[in-house]
């Protein structure tokens, strides 16, 4: 078996060093003082293995890095490896069931200690532990060994031919940790190995020199960072929490900042606050879909603890795939576009939005249609038999707990929707959540996302690079979270189905690109179109806005924000 056309195109293609962008001096290694970073969601651990949130990733990624990520094309570049391994090359096997991949010679940790394989394999014994919990568990769908060749060169085999390789220590969400600072870190110990997850080694070009949980991250340049005169800022504060639009003005208006990251803020706001003229907004399209997650499992209080939103209870109504469908129908998304993002958002029946071979014409639900809601219900028999507004079906209510972070345009979202659903005899709760929080780790936090205590929640997220497997991967019935896995794990709504398991791993062993498109389309189509357990809401368009002064920014909707931090400047400086 071959790679195809398509993905060997791809990776002959792709450069071999990390793309560096010219300040139009050469300096020293931190010339440039100080750099201000903000993020409304305020990073909550440091180590991308404990949590799915974006702003714990991305901030992570400064830190420490894999061996390969992906450009603002998409396209893969080596970062830690010598080279994106590629059957031409000899890097990935002729049948495809291995990959192999050599470090760069003379990596140092931050520490100045020897970077190695063997950093690489222990990377993969801890996210693949069977009691880590670990929240990319997906990346490493299918691998079947890890083993070192020699000190600089790892070999990933896998249990059969994977035409996409590209898994396991590839892009910001995959990166390599130090094996001695997370020795004693395996298993179930992950979470409680503070300093390790506050504070990781790392290979990037800043290091921590103090965290502060939902707080702030200070940072300094990595003495020991392998590309000469970078970074080229010498301390970095990392501010995290408050709302978008305090993120938005101390970039664009009052320049207290130079990066704010995702503002998600209705265009207008956003236009106005660039007329001041102190900062540009930038966006792009990726793969970041806003959705509701449809809870399949029972979150009641009145359950023990531990038990709560696991497989062991039902959902007591959204088991009922015409309640989930009719909530679907109620949504006029075409509105809630025009309310939050305007011409940076699209409305959507897809998880994945695209590339254009991996995304669906499922169009049903562009449509809204509260009256075939109000039918859908009747003929499941939810009835409204007392008058009171609310539909009921053998002493069940339809009475749904509603969840998100707190922002202004999702808090608009849920007014909108809570209305929707009234129309059609749902009562709704609504709850929002300090995103430092809803997006944290904890496993002893109630309010996180992926510990789901409520009917409904509504986020978004995306996958790094261009080939959905590890994002559709991560809705197989073992990638639930429960309490066994620390509460980690990436299939939030607790979906199970033996076939969705099934078309996964033939996914994985597929090679021809269209081939590969028809099964992730019916993969998206059995989350969404087939079952409604997600209801997808708006393709996102990616915006963050940079100050003036800030040289080197590229915005990637295919990997972190700052997948080239190193290269920042000053302008003018």
């Amino acid at each position: 078996m071959k790679l195809t056309t398509a993905l060997m195109g791809a990776a002959a293609s792709i450069a071999l060093v990390p793309m560096a962008y010219a300040d139009g001096h050469v300096g020293e290694r931190g010339r440039d003082g100080q750099l201000n970073i903000i993020y409304w969601q305020a990073p909550s651990i440091l180590n991308p293995y404990l949590s799915g949130g974006t702003k714990d990733l991305e901030s992570a990624s400064m830190i420490i890095e894999p061996l390969g990520r992906y450009d603002e094309t998409g396209a893969l570049v080596a970062y830690l490896a010598e080279e994106i391994p590629t059957v031409a090359n000899g890097g990935v096997a002729e049948d495809l069931t291995s990959i192999t991949w050599k470090l760069k010679k003379d990596l140092v940790w931050s520490d100045g200690t020897p970077v190695t394989s063997e950093d690489v394999r222990f990377t993969a014994e801890y996210c693949m532990h069977p009691e880590g919990g670990c929240a990319q568990l997906s990346k490493f769908e299918g691998v079947q060994s890890v083993e070192v060749i020699d000190d600089l060169t790892v070999k990933v085999t896998f249990d059969s031919p994977k035409p996409n390789p590209y898994g396991p220590f590839m892009g910001g969400q995959s990166p390599i940790i130090q094996a001695a600072q997370f020795a004693d870190c395996l298993g179930a110990k992950a979470p409680e190995c503070t300093d390790a997850n506050f504070g990781p080694i790392g290979t990037g070009p800043f290091v921590v020199t103090d965290f502060r949980t939902n707080d702030v991250i200070q940072m300094e340049a990595n003495p020991n960072f392998r590309e000469e005169g970078k970074p080229a800022f010498a301390t970095v504060t990392f501010k995290g929490g408050g709302d978008a639009t305090a993120a938005g003005r101390a970039v664009l208006e009052t320049g207290e900042f130079d990066y704010a990251w995702n503002l998600q803020l209705a265009p207008d706001v956003i236009s106005s606050m660039a007329e001041a003229g102190v900062g540009t907004p930038v966006s792009a399209f990726g793969t970041l879909v806003e959705r509701i997650e449809m809870n399949m499992t029972n979150p009641s209080p009145d359950l023990p603890e531990g038990e709560r939103s696991t497989a062991a209870h039902p959902h007591p109504f959204l088991s009922d795939e015409a309640v989930r469908r009719a909530m679907s129908m109620a949504i006029d998304r075409e509105l809630l576009v025009e309310v939050g993002y305007g011409q940076a958002g699209r409305p959507t029946c897809n998880l994945v939005p695209g590339p254009e071979i991996y995304a669906s014409d499922n169009t049903e639900c562009l449509t809204q249609d509260i009256d075939g809601a109000k039918a859908l219900l009747d003929g499941a028999g939810w009835v409204d038999s007392n008058g009171d507004g609310v539909r009921e079906k053998d002493g069940v209510e339809l009475r749904v707990l509603y969840q998100t972070s707190t922002n202004a345009v999702r808090q608009d979202f849920q007014a909108l929707i809570k209305e929707w659903w009234g129309e059609i005899g749902i009562d709704t709760e609504l709850r929002n959540i300090d995103a430092s929080v809803f997006f944290g780790g904890d496993p002893g936090s109630p309010d996180t996302f992926q510990k789901f205590y409520a009917d409904v929640e509504m986020y978004a997220n995306n996958f790094d690079g261009t080939d959905p497997q590890a994002y559709l991967s991560a809705y197989t019935c073992d990638k639930a979270p429960r309490p066994e896995t620390q509460w980690q794990g990436e299939n939030i709504n607790r979906f199970c189905d033996p076939e969705y398991d099934a078309l996964v791993a033939e996914l994985g062993a597929t090679a021809d690109i269209e081939a590969r498109g028809e099964i992730a389309r019916k993969l998206n189509d059995m989350l969404t179109k087939d079952s409604m357990t997600i209801v997808p809401l708006v393709d996102r368009g990616r915006v963050s806005a940079h100050a003036n002064s800030l040289g080197g920014v590229i915005l990637n909707t295919w990997d972190s924000e700052l997948w080239n931090v190193a290269d920042w400047y000053r302008i003018g400086e």
